[in-house]
């Protein structure tokens, strides 16, 4: 059954209902949306709309990094996380990226230099195999093929 409350708070925490609403706040306080909620005419009780029409490519991608949170998971997976947003959007969005890694391993595949250059690792792929791989600092100085994507 689709329910438009894409911020309601049994819809935010997925699978479980038996989330307390303080930890509903901690990780949407982690995922930058928490203030955005707070604001809206019914908090987290507010309608969306159908699939959340109502929001922003960059709040929807900050409820779903709260979502992923919740679930504490050891290992956080993200495609292309700041893909189609604006500037200011992906600012923010990276910076609940940046609060959602801590502590925790997370595998991330993008185009963009910002989502990965503070990355441990970077690993980069041509045709499907890793050709170099190293943190922003070491792949600028091999001067290769990040290198050339970088300039």
């Amino acid at each position: 059954m689709f329910v438009p409350f894409l911020l309601k708070a049994e819809q935010f925490s997925g699978r479980r209902k038996d989330i307390p609403l303080d930890e509903i706040i901690q990780v949407a306080k982690t995922a930058n949306i928490h203030d955005f909620i707070q604001n809206l005419p019914q908090g987290y009780e507010t309608n969306c709309g159908a699939k959340g029409t109502e929001l922003s490519g960059g709040q929807k991608k900050r409820i779903a990094i709260a979502r992923a949170l919740l679930r504490n998971p050891k290992i956080l997976l993200l495609d292309e996380a700041t893909s189609a947003l604006d500037s200011k959007s992906e600012k923010i969005v990276q910076g609940a990226l940046d609060n959602a890694i801590q502590n925790r391993t997370s595998i991330t595949v993008a185009h963009r230099l910002s989502t990965i250059q503070n990355a441990d690792l970077i690993c980069v792929l041509h045709r499907g195999k890793i050709v170099e791989s190293g943190t922003h600092e070491q792949l600028i100085a091999l001067n290769g093929r990040y290198c050339q994507m970088v300039q």
